[in-house]
């Protein structure tokens, strides 16, 4: 019998902003291309992906005292970004840096598309594939991770969050969802109209929600609501009114109001299926990041658990 044996190879060069590891390896994971330090816990990774196709970037934010090739396993949670966003937009616009209790977690912020919606689509990307499969091995093999696994995402990232967990039970221990896409069956409509600002086909994703309602019934946290059992849950949304980060005469927020309804149908569900959750329906809020910054704050006690 042949066995595939990894092989590696290291190249540290100075590269702005810090150093620089290029490497090559094989283990049925992605292909780390290009990583580079951005800041003292950050690293910028470009990885190789055969689930995509392509390229994709990661930002990894290491434990203090994390260093290369140290044989500690570390905790794991992974921050997912919200539709037409970037894999940076956690550090941009939160201080997840310095929040405290993530000194001692690795914290795996991943490229996700414009409108991938974390999942394997139809007729294009697999997301789901390369978050779950081929990032993970990269960073086992590379980084530290462990196997102790918590989830968060916004709005899209959301549904990737809580989805994610139904589809792999035990895979992550803890999800959480701020303004989250997690009924998108109840909203299909507007959903199509979106993937068809960003895909050339929008059936291409889940195809068209009448003929393939399966499909969407497969991405819909709602709908698998029953396989989250076990698993520690959160869920927040405003309710689109202007609230205290917005300034006077603001104007209320129809895609708040949308993901509100879309949080409480599924918390209503998880409660008559006698599945615990813990919701924060916190009344006047818009869909911005002040209020994500706040939530990830208050629900990292329960994913530190």
């Amino acid at each position: 019998m042949i066995r595939q044996v990894a092989i590696v190879l290291l190249v540290l060069v100075a590269g702005c902003g810090g150093q620089e590891r290029r490497a090559t390896s094989v283990d049925g994971g992605a292909t780390l291309i290009r990583e580079q330090r951005i800041a003292p816990r950050l690293l910028d990774l470009n990885l190789r992906s055969r689930a995509l196709g392509t390229t994709a970037k990661v930002l990894l934010m290491t434990p203090v005292g994390w260093s290369p090739g140290d044989s500690r396993r570390w905790p794991v949670l992974y921050l997912l970004h919200g539709c037409c966003d970037t894999y940076e937009s956690w550090t941009r616009s939160t201080d997840v840096e310095r929040m405290p209790q993530l000194r001692d977690v690795l914290v795996v912020m991943p490229e996700a598309g414009d409108v991938g919606f974390y999942s394997d689509w139809l007729d294009g990307p697999a997301w789901e594939r390369f978050h779950l499969n081929e990032l993970r091995r990269l960073l086992e093999r590379e980084y530290g991770a462990g196997t102790r696994r918590a989830v968060a995402g916004l709005s899209m990232g959301g549904l990737g969050a809580m989805a994610y967990a139904a589809r792999h039970p035990g895979f992550f221990a803890a999800a959480a969802s701020f303004s989250g896409v997690l009924h998108p069956l109840a909203d299909a409509a507007n959903l199509m109209g979106l993937f068809s600002n960003y895909a050339p086909d929008p059936r291409a994703i889940w195809g068209d929600p009448q003929r393939r309602r399966d499909v969407w019934a497969h991405h819909d946290p709602t709908e698998l609501a029953d396989r989250l059992r076990g698993t520690r849950l959160f869920v927040s949304s405003g309710n689109g009114e202007p609230g205290p980060f917005e300034p006077p005469g603001a104007q209320p927020d129809p895609i708040e109001q949308s993901v509100m309804r879309q949080s409480r149908a599924f918390v209503d569900r998880l409660r008559r299926l006698k599945i615990p959750v813990e919701a924060d329906f916190y009344g006047a809020g818009v869909h911005s990041w002040p209020y994500w910054q706040r939530e990830l704050e208050r629900v990292l006690p329960l994913l530190a658990r």
